[in-house]
Formats: structure tokens, C-alpha cells, sequence
């Protein structure tokens, strides 16, 4: 009996380095894939799916001296372009002849899905490495992230073995079901890339377009009239950000930015002038959405997280008292 105490405490202690190096070895693909999305030229066209619904897209991201520039357009429907100069965003909706311009810097784009560091990752995820399989014509590796809890969902990305470069990756809910999906289906990792391809399609010179110019004003700071008494454990306030409502309405919306460094959610607090509100919950493909009033304020909290979190989360907010 003794001698079987001894093993399993020997077996204990061989264990639980190998899990520790598994465990490193997982996060260093993570943080592979994160420099790889700001650092690599790349050009290819990827698939979203979310629920029956799906849709193709063409990106081209550059890195050159003047720093990062980035291409996205829809081929689906009704046209759409998302043009980014480092942290000036641009989207383009023709149909309606309007350019909406924005400074982001917590903008997101398939495959630049990571942070660009991954370290605290683990506190929230648990990560193991998966199989080697192919996507897009190329070996990838798979990372594995299983929440640690019931605040966020779980996700898998598949990553080109020899660039870092996310391939594919995929969203999995609390009952194991694919809520959202994105893969490559064609990519040109580190080839030549003509700069003239990342200009807009579409002439916003011209009298028929008008310009949005949604630049807001941020700071941490921003909405401190506000009391959060509930906390998220990992969820970090990332931005906070106050702009106009309607344009020339004279109020003003504050948006706020939580993240845990893969998942993220807004919270949007608008006047609510004499209407009256309901709670509300419903689903937009991936995204949670959660609306209650308080006060004489809508809040409206959303996310890519179980509608829990986001309930938690808005049902803990109220004004200050003055």
C-alpha cells in the first residue's frame, strides 16, 4: 500500500510538469497567432457563418513604414468596405452613400481575433493544443480555450503551422453547439501586395456621399457618473467613450468597452426622454443582447457571452447619487 502511495505521489509530480509544458507550449501558439494577424502581409477571401446564415468576405492587411493598412469587403449583398490606416477606421456603405469614419483601437478583424498579448489568457481559459489538420489547402494547429467558468464561451482556432497566421476559428457555447465561425477558404501569406488594392472602391468625394464622422471622445474616466456594483471576474474596462446621440440632437451616448482579452462587451447608456422601456433580450448570429431601463436611461449591454453575463453585468449598473 505504501509502495502505491509512493507511485501515485511519484506519478503526481512526473504529471503535472508535462501538463505545464503543455499548457506553455499552447499559449506560445497564442501569442504566435496574435503577431502574426499585426505583423504579416496577407491576402485572402474567408467564410462567416453564424446560425443559417453566412457570408464572404476579401481581406488584405499590409505592414509596411506608415504601420498597419487593412482591406475588408464584403462579396455578399449589399457591397461594403471597411478601410484601416493603423487606428482610423473607415466603413463604406454605398447603398446608402454614407462613409462612417472612427478612430478604433479595439477594432477586430478575422484573423486579428487575439490580444496582442496572450499571458493572462490562462487565468480565465484553460488551453491545450489539439490535432494538426488542413484548412485552406494549408497545416494548421489547433488551440484549444475552454472557459474556467460560465461568464464566456469557449473557442477553438486553427492556426498555419508555419506562420502563426489563425486559419480558422470558432465559437462554442455552454451546451459544446458552434454559435459562430470563421475559415479561410483561399490565402496568400507574405507575398506582394500592390498598395493601390487598399484604396476604397467607392469615390466618397462626391456630393451624393455624406461623411459621419463617429470619432468620440475617450477616456477611462468617461461616464464616472455611472456605478458598476457588480464586477465580471476577468472583464477589464478597456475604453469609455462619450458621443452624440443623434446629430444635432445635443445628447449624448456613453459607450463603454469590457474585455477579458478575447471576449468583449459594450454598454450603452442613452437618455431615454419620455419613453418607457421594457426588458429585453434577443440574439443578433453570436451576439447577445440585454436592454432594461434605469433611471431615465436605456442601457444596452451586449456581447459575444452567455446573456447571464451580460444580465449581470446590466443589472449591477446605476447612476451615482449626487
Amino acid at each position: 500500500m505504501k509502495r502505491a502511495l509512493v507511485l501515485l505521489a511519484l506519478g503526481g509530480a512526473l504529471v503535472a510538469p508535462a501538463y505545464s509544458d503543455q499548457h506553455g507550449d499552447a499559449l506560445a501558439w497564442l501569442q504566435k497567432m496574435a503577431a502574426a494577424a499585426q505583423k504579416l502581409n496577407y491576402t485572402g477571401t474567408f467564410t462567416y457563418q453564424s446560425g443559417g446564415s453566412s457570408e464572404t468576405s476579401r481581406i488584405t492587411h499590409l505592414v509596411d513604414a506608415a504601420g498597419e493598412q487593412e482591406k475588408l469587403e464584403v462579396l455578399d449583398g449589399s457591397p461594403r468596405e471597411v478601410v484601416r490606416s493603423n487606428d482610423e477606421v473607415k466603413c463604406f456603405l454605398p447603398d446608402d452613400k454614407v462613409v462612417i469614419v472612427e478612430n478604433r483601437g479595439q477594432y477586430k478583424a478575422f484573423p486579428a481575433l487575439l490580444p496582442a498579448s496572450v499571458s493572462n489568457l490562462g487565468e480565465y481559459y484553460q488551453i491545450r493544443k489539439g490535432d494538426v489538420s488542413r484548412v485552406a489547402g494549408l497545416d494548421s494547429q489547433l488551440v484549444i480555450l475552454e472557459p474556467r467558468d460560465a461568464l464566456r464561451y469557449g473557442h477553438h482556432l486553427w492556426a498555419d503551422v508555419n506562420s502563426g497566421l489563425i486559419l480558422k476559428a470558432r465559437t462554442i457555447n455552454e451546451r459544446n453547439e458552434t454559435i459562430e465561425q470563421f475559415a479561410f477558404n483561399q490565402l496568400q501569406i507574405n507575398g506582394i501586395i500592390d498598395r493601390e488594392t487598399l484604396k476604397p472602391r467607392f469615390d466618397s468625394e462626391g456630393k451624393a456621399w455624406r461623411i459621419h464622422n463617429a470619432r468620440a471622445s475617450q477616456s477611462l474616466s468617461a461616464g464616472s457618473d455611472w456605478l458598476f456594483k457588480v464586477q465580471l471576474p476577468g472583464f477589464k474596462k478597456s475604453a469609455g467613450m462619450k458621443r452624440q446621440a443623434r446629430r444635432g440632437s445635443g445628447t449624448e451616448t456613453t459607450h463603454f468597452v469590457f474585455t477579458d482579452g478575447l471576449a468583449s462587451i459594450s454598454v450603452f447608456i442613452e437618455p431615454l426622454a419620455d419613453q418607457k422601456a421594457e426588458k429585453a433580450t434577443y440574439s443578433v448570429g453570436a451576439i447577445n443582447v440585454y436592454k432594461r431601463a434605469a433611471g431615465k436611461h436605456l442601457l444596452t449591454v451586449l456581447g459575444e457571452v452567455p446573456m447571464a453575463t451580460l444580465m449581470r453585468l446590466g443589472d449591477g449598473m446605476e447612476p451615482r447619487k449626487k
